[in-house]
């Protein structure tokens, strides 16, 4: 076995990659900033307690865990941010109303979401604590959908869902409860067949329901065809009144609502959403509320945000590299001074060393010259 394989799934971020998250990481934390969301940077391993939390599961399957030599206790490697925010908002900074948080590092998967899915995602996303009402959700949506502009993406098309219908539904009918997750599983993948198999003990009316979740899905009308099709209940009329006020200020290019989509669903507790982009198959944005996820760590907080994946975003044809200036090995005092000036403006300046061509891999468009008693910027080889 040659000593510079990699891990399946695990690969290494080459210059033209690395350079275009890069951007996209500081475009993404210097929008946050302007909306008041503050950078933490937590770490990338601790104590499996504090990265398992009781409403995400899967997550106990998506971690790399390993024996602390120091204490004796089990510590795992972060396979998701969230719940770190949700430690530090209720347990390290403990303020009383909204706190908005936000955060950019590499996580670590034990097994891949899908057969094309790196393990080593690089995870960037927006967190905001303390406010259970609509505005929360709206301003988390508006910012997804934000950050996918700003990292240059096109045909950005937002997914909404709630699982507080599906809740909502089977509370009405008692005997659905051990039959939960056949039905969510059934709902996720859109089988019909599953799902009365799943509900085969249920009443007609919940049955009737459950089949008319996999019909509801499209643009807004769907609203109101929910509204004539399920049960009457505080409970269903929340769930789509929320999902319209968040759909009516979505500012995204295509909206859409799912009610049978339930991924996450032990996880959410409100308006949840995923975001694709022209170009990608699979969704590059996930979202949504998660109320209650800070009761984990001693201190109930409702809680809505989202986290991206950039090398994802990274994978979207880009230009040809960035372009630099190419200066000449000259050792020249005004040259110097030239070179330093061009850097300051945020030029990228690659200076040739003595006796070497110049750099290979980088895309040069222009060179310094010398022009009379100084230096210019020319189109490179005319």
């Amino acid at each position: 076995m040659t000593h510079w394989l990699l891990p399946e799934g695990i690969s290494d971020v080459l210059p033209h990659e690395a350079r275009r998250i890069e951007d996209m990481r500081r475009a993404l934390l210097d929008l946050y900033r302007g909306y008041g969301y503050e950078l933490v940077i937590p770490p990338l391993i601790e104590y499996v307690e504090s990265l398992l939390i009781d409403q995400a599961p899967d997550l106990d399957l998506r971690t790399f865990k390993l024996v602390d030599q120091a204490s004796g206790r089990l510590m795992g490697v972060r396979p998701d941010t969230t719940p770190q925010a949700a430690r530090i908002d209720a347990h390290l900074l403990n303020r009383n109303g909204v706190v908005r948080l936000c955060y950019a590092g590499s996580v670590l998967h034990a097994r891949p979401r899908h057969a094309l899915a790196v393990r080593e995602p690089f995870q960037v996303g927006a967190e905001l604590y303390g406010h259970v009402g609509p505005a929360a959700d709206i301003e988390i949506v508006e910012l997804a959908v934000l950050s996918l502009r700003v990292t240059g993406m096109a045909g950005i098309h937002l997914d909404l869902g709630h699982p507080g219908v599906l809740r909502a539904l089977l509370a009405q009918d008692p005997p659905a409860r051990p039959a939960e997750e056949a039905i969510v599983a059934a709902l996720n993948v859109k089988d019909q067949r599953a799902l009365h198999e799943a509900s085969a003990g249920l009443g007609e009316a919940t049955r009737a329901a459950l089949g008319a979740l996999l019909r509801l899905q499209g643009d807004a009308a769907v609203l109101a065809d929910a509204r004539r099709l399920l049960p009457a209940s505080a409970a269903v009329a929340a769930a789509l009144d929320a999902l319209e006020r968040v759909a009516e200020a979505c500012p995204a290019d295509r909206v859409s609502i799912d009610l049978a989509d339930l991924l996450g669903y032990r996880y959410h507790t409100g308006v949840s959403f995923v975001a694709y982009v022209a170009g990608l198959t699979d969704a590059v944005l996930r979202g949504g509320r998660y109320d209650d996820i800070g009761r984990s760590f001693g201190r109930s907080r409702p809680a809505t945000g989202f986290s991206i994946d950039l090398r994802d975003l990274s994978r979207l044809p880009g230009g040809s590299g960035e372009a630099a200036i190419l200066a000449p090995a000259q050792d020249d005092a005004s040259l110097n001074a030239f070179v330093r000036a061009l850097r300051a403006q945020g030029e990228v300046v690659v200076r040739q060393l003595e006796g070497d061509a110049a750099p290979d891999g980088r895309d040069f468009d222009r060179e310094i010259r010398r022009r009379g008693d100084g230096w210019a910027v020319v189109a490179r080889h005319s």
